[in-house]
């Protein structure tokens, strides 16, 4: 008997070589963009013929565009063809919104799609999240290339998620990308729906979905004080001058249909805020207020620097804003050294319970309902009050089944010996 030949070893492991795997391919060909009434009406009908439910995706122009409109909407049914749809173009969606009223809506992380979906008056009565059914079935990676290679064991080409999609025409090679985004998700509906049902999860997936289907995002508070940066900023005059700049900035971009920082950079806005003493000269030699849409605008921000400096001190923006739940969790141990505890070892409960059952902690309960309890629980702490705080604070009743009584049986430390 011979020995087998050894590899060089200056040569890398076979194993280790990386797996190239085939890519997906479209199903019916390069579908074209419909843009004109009896397109859409193609579409409709054709769409309206299919059986099952219906995979739908969206594609928006973030990074370009003022607010989160949508540029394509893409639909894909068995039995029918991929159908990509200029919602601009084609204006009155409600003849599609008809056909789509039945069927289960899959998206592959809803909640990115379902506002700008609803603001063309597209909604699913049902819905399956492909990331979401993926989560709790304890999937390691749950991006949608990443899911399609797991279980189809093929490559999804993406990379252009990120792109301008007000472009028109849009190129074939975007097409495509849209195109697949939807014809992978019906297949993996297949398989996801059926591992929840093996799996007794399938209860559970169906009141995330409604939770999802269910949430309205509240307008924000002060939504200036969310600017890249502010933390460098001091004192409430300063403050002024970002609210000023923001406000301007938001206005003119909202006139001009582009997105904010393209007009002019939040860290623009910051240094503008943080000058010495502000001046209209040195406002424009600063490297932010050069650029095109910035330099052409000077007149404008200098006047919101401007409105900002006469303001009364009662009209300055406070500091900070005043916070309806507990504080930052950094600070319980110094505040509340029992809470800071009993949130320790709530926190360890769940991920016992995350090992346990294959899903991810922060799928497992809303960390602010976590918190708002661990902060101040209804006492006496036992399975029943346990669960009426966590409905309160919004944990789907799945949640509060599988946590309540471990949480419960935390209780409180004992007293300090000091």
């Amino acid at each position: 008997m011979t020995d087998s030949p050894q590899p060089d070893s200056d040569s890398p492991a076979v194993d280790s070589l990386p797996v190239e795997l085939p890519a997906v391919e479209l199903l019916n060909g390069l579908p074209e963009v419909v843009a004109d009434p009896d397109a859409f009406a193609r579409a409709i009908a054709d769409i309206g013929a299919g059986h099952g439910p219906v995979a739908v995706d969206a594609e928006r122009a973030s990074g370009f565009r003022y607010g989160q409109r949508a540029y394509l909407l893409q639909f894909y049914r068995r039995g029918s063809a991929t159908w990509l749809i200029d919602p601009i173009a084609v204006g009155d969606l409600s003849p599609l919104a008809e056909v789509l009223h039945d069927p289960v809506w899959i998206l592959h992380a809803a909640s990115q799609d379902l506002p700008c979906l609803r603001e063309v008056d597209l909604e699913p009565r049902r819905l399956f999240d492909t990331e979401l059914a993926a989560r709790l079935l304890g999937r390691e990676r749950v991006g949608l290339g990443p899911l399609v290679e797991s279980e189809f064991g093929r490559h999804l080409v993406k990379g252009h998620g990120a792109a301008d999609w007000s472009t028109r025409p849009l190129p074939p090679s975007w097409l495509k990308y849209a195109a697949l985004d939807v014809e992978v998700l019906v297949d993996l509906y297949d398989i996801l729906n059926a591992d929840l049902r093996a799996s007794g999860k399938s209860e559970w997936a169906e009141q995330e979905f409604l939770a999802v289907l269910n949430h309205r995002s509240s307008p924000r508070r002060d939504p200036w004080r969310r600017t890249s940066g502010m933390h460098q900023v001091r004192g409430r005059r300063a403050l002024a001058t970002v609210r000023s700049l923001w406000l301007a900035r938001e206005d003119l971009a909202q006139q001009m249909d582009l997105s904010p920082g393209r007009i002019l950079s939040d860290a623009g806005i910051v240094a503008a805020a943080m000058l010495d003493a502000p001046d209209r000269g040195v406002l424009a030699e600063r490297p932010e207020f050069r650029r095109s849409h910035a330099a052409r605008h000077l007149n404008r921000w200098w006047t919101a620097m401007q409105e900002a400096q006469a303001l009364d001190e009662a009209d300055l923006p406070p500091t900070t804003l005043p916070s309806e739940g507990p504080p930052p969790p950094r600070l319980w141990r110094e505040r509340d050294p029992i809470a800071a505890d009993r949130l320790a070892r709530a926190r360890a409960v769940l991920a016992h319970t995350s090992e346990r059952l294959r899903v991810p902690v922060e799928n497992l309960l809303p960390p602010e309902s976590l918190r708002r309890w661990a902060w101040q629980p209804i006492t006496p702490i036992n399975t029943s009050t346990v669960a009426s705080a966590l409905t309160t604070w919004g944990a789907r009743p799945w949640q509060v089944d599988v946590l309540a009584s471990d949480l419960a049986a935390i209780g409180d430390p004992p007293p300090s010996a000091d």
